[in-house]
């Protein structure tokens, strides 16, 4: 068996000249009898196996590009010149005096050398060089070629429709196939690529994962091209998966987590070639650019302008790959022992989902549509981004359009059922007067009798399902008063505070008020951060309206454009393997402005900017909004930003038409003049005919509702239901949001 030390002679090679070199070192030797070697000896016998291949027209590597095109043009002095750098690589077992022009095994390798292990050291390298050879003759990879398209590309593409891009199938298909047919790479390597869901991505990337440690770039090392957001450069780097770090620790515990390892990492594997610093520059902004950076451990950088020939840039990918293979190996053999990630929620021994947001968000939809239920584009990222900025979402619709439904089904996807008591159905009644219907009551005895909520908050609250979202559905729960019933729960909603690394609220129930027995049971009963809460309204005169103080808690989310020629498809579809998710998935992870005011700066400043004209506006019949709405919303695009689910406008639409229009309602002029000067904002351009609207709005839809209107407007959704809330007005004398 050959020695370590000549057994991974040959995982890295850029050419076959390391096996030639070999194979004549091994041939000097068989004539000789001597382990040190005249220089130009093995020259002559080097460019003699490329020469006389060449002739007989048996494929070999040309020689480098720059030096000459065939091998008969070469010489012994280009030769001697072409040989320092397999000698360089081989350097572990080969010595070269220059000054003799001698090239021998150094001492240690030569004592090892017995007849055995040179003639296993002759058949490996004829095996290698066979090997290789045989694998000139099929098309070349030529990551020039795809990294230069999409450089020169990307930018203009952000402005194109994403579906279909031929981008996204040269990221996702192509660059993935051509890389995985490198003789180098692992079969068993996950090789994916990304331009986004739905929307470009700001940092586009290409990873290479081996499944044993990660099969998704949410956790774990892996390789990966990084493409600055300018497209002025691309990295290749050995990185590590930021999302569970950030969500499980918190963003500072987060980044010294990744910071740490990255250092253990470059002190573990040599690295050679690559860059050990946190030089990587993918973006001024703060988000996943931001994350990227800082979980890298090192990087190869190429500028656009200055992008290396193939060659170069399948070696350092090999080197690279090389690297990769020898941590993978270190991580298997020291299994167990390894420090892992201080966790700091219990997990459980139920296998979680490793599926990134956009993935995720991907596999709800397509649970909901294998069900039979279609709901329309945008809704289920709407929903996760209204839960993950505050964990109470109002969905609202005429009877029968499947409100509860999406409920129930979007719990499922996410591992949450009725069986397993992480999903639950409230119907509200219409005599509900106080809390007491859904928290409990004392009885006659003293005795705390809890309500159904109650009951699910302390299942909630144990240690051993505190990593379990819960869902709560509350079904048509304007058939009673909101605010009477739920005043309660919405405000201790407003006492959320970090402690010990989770987010708790104040005390729902007077502990002092209750018997000892149940003081341990219910004295500290608060809303855990692993709890959602979502309701169910039907927007219709049988129904109370929500006040000011339930629609600031909220987000409200009405889909009321019902499509009935969706059909339920009777293809026979595989049924996937849904596993659930961790509760970091839905979690808030932001509070108070200042929690991502750092980061997202610059966001932060121009949606204000944007909610200050909307408030310019809405003053005029005192429905300008506070800092509790400011903040949800800066939270909403924040999240919206950092997992890249619709573009900005997109968004903000949503947030318009979720936390703004439905404080709009009234009967008098003022309303309507607000009502026209937002639907101004949300088309993007100034009414022509202002004046003749607010004397009569009843031909609005000659101003907007027609297809080529709606394709142009920059916040579409607001501009409908604006353009149908003065509709309303205009006929019966007074608007609302929840008027159907």
């Amino acid at each position: 068996m050959l020695p370590e030390q000549l057994s991974s002679i040959f995982r890295t090679k850029q050419k076959s000249y390391k096996m030639v070199l070999i194979l004549c070192l091994i041939d000097q030797y068989e004539q000789t009898n001597s382990f040190s070697f005249p220089l130009s000896a093995i020259a002559e016998r080097f460019l003699a196996y490329f020469q006389e291949n060449s002739r007989q027209g048996i494929k070999v590597d040309s020689p480098p590009p720059g030096i000459a095109t065939y091998w008969s043009e070469f010489n012994l002095s280009k030769t001697l010149t072409l040989l320092k750098t397999p000698f360089d690589a081989l350097s572990s077992i080969l010595e070269v005096d220059y000054d003799q022009k001698i090239v021998s095994f150094r001492a240690d390798i030569a004592n090892k050398l017995d007849k055995d292990v040179i003639l296993e050291l002759k058949e490996y390298a004829l095996n290698e060089l066979q090997n290789y050879n045989e694998k000139l003759g099929e098309p070349k990879v030529s990551l020039h070629s795809a990294l230069s398209e999409i450089m020169n590309s990307y930018i203009t593409a952000r402005s194109q429709t994403f579906a279909g891009h031929q981008l996204g199938t040269l990221f996702r298909q192509t660059i993935p196939e051509q890389l995985r047919s490198l003789s180098y790479m692992d079969p068993s390597y996950k090789i994916q690529g990304s331009v986004g869901m739905g929307n470009w991505a700001t940092i586009p990337w290409i990873a290479v994962m081996d499944k044993r440690i990660t099969d998704t770039t949410q956790h774990g090392e892996y390789i990966v091209y990084l493409f600055s957001e300018d497209m002025e450069s691309v990295y290749l780097t050995l990185a590590q998966g930021v999302t569970v770090p950030k969500d499980e620790l918190g963003k500072k515990e987060g980044y010294q987590y990744l910071e740490q390892k990255a250092n253990e990492l470059r002190k573990l594997l040599p690295l050679e070639g690559m860059q050990k610093d946190d030089g990587i520059n993918l973006t001024s902004r703060s988000g996943l650019g931001r994350d990227y950076q800082v979980s890298t451990v090192a990087y190869i950088r190429y500028d656009r302008d200055a992008l290396p020939d193939d060659d170069q840039l399948l070696a350092d990918l090999e080197n690279v790959v090389t690297n990769y293979k020898m941590y993978v190996d270190h991580v298997l053999k020291n299994k167990g022992n390894d420090e892992e990630m201080p966790p700091k929620e219990e997990k459980g021994s139920t296998s979680l989902s490793s599926l990134n947001v956009p993935e995720q968000i991907e596999q709800i939809q397509s649970y909901i549509s294998r069900r039979g239920f279609h709901y329309p584009n945008g809704l289920i990222e709407n929903l996760y981004l209204s839960l993950k900025s505050k964990p109470f979402v109002i969905l609202a619709g005429v009877s029968g359009t499947g409100k509860t439904k999406l409920v129930k089904l979007f719990a499922e996807a996410l591992g949450a059922t009725g069986d397993n008591h992480q999903f639950t159905l409230i119907p509200v009644r219409p005599d509900w007067s106080d809390p007491s219907d859904l928290l409990g009551y004392k009885d006659l005895s003293g005795a705390f009798r809890p309500g159904r909520l109650a009951e699910v908050l302390v299942e909630a609250s144990q240690p051993a399902n505190q990593h379990k979202p819960y869902f709560i559905c509350l079904d048509e729960m304007n058939l009673a008063r909101v605010e009477y019933y739920f005043s309660d729960v919405l405000s201790v909603i407003e006492t959320q505070e970090w402690k010990q690394d989770r987010i708790v609220t104040s005390k729902l129930i007077n502990r002092e008020s209750l018997l000892p027995e149940d003081q341990s049971v219910y004295g500290d009963l608060s809303i855990p951060d692993n709890v959602y809460l979502i309701g169910t309204v039907n927007m219709d005169e049988t129904t109370h309206p929500f006040s000011k103080k339930v629609l600031d808690r909220a987000n409200t989310i009405e889909f009321n454009y019902i499509d009935l020629q969706q059909y339920p498809s009777l293809a026979l579809q595989e049924e996937e393997t849904l596993l659930p998710v961790h509760n970091s998935f839905l979690r808030s992870e932001y509070l108070q402005l200042v929690d991502v005011y750092a980061d997202y700066t610059d966001l932060v400043h121009t949606t204000t900017e944007k909610l200050v004209k909307i408030n310019h506006i809405l003053e005029e019949i005192h429905s300008h909004v506070g800092f509790r709405i400011r903040d949800s919303i800066c939270f909403y695009m924040v999240y919206n930003q950092r997992y890249e689910l619709l573009t900005p406008d997109e968004a903000f639409d949503l947030q318009l038409l979720q936390k703004i229009l439905p404080r709009v309602q009234g009967s008098n002029l003022s309303v309507k003049r607000v009502l026209l000067k937002l639907l101004e904002g949300t088309l993007g351009r100034k009414l022509s005919s202002f004046s003749d609207l607010m004397e009569d709005a009843s031909n609005i839809d000659q101003e907007w509702n027609d297809d080529q209107e709606e394709k142009k407007a920059k916040h579409p959704l607001s501009a409908r239901k604006i353009a149908f809330m003065l509709r309303r007005l205009e006929e019966d004398g007074f608007t609302s949001y929840w008027l159907s």
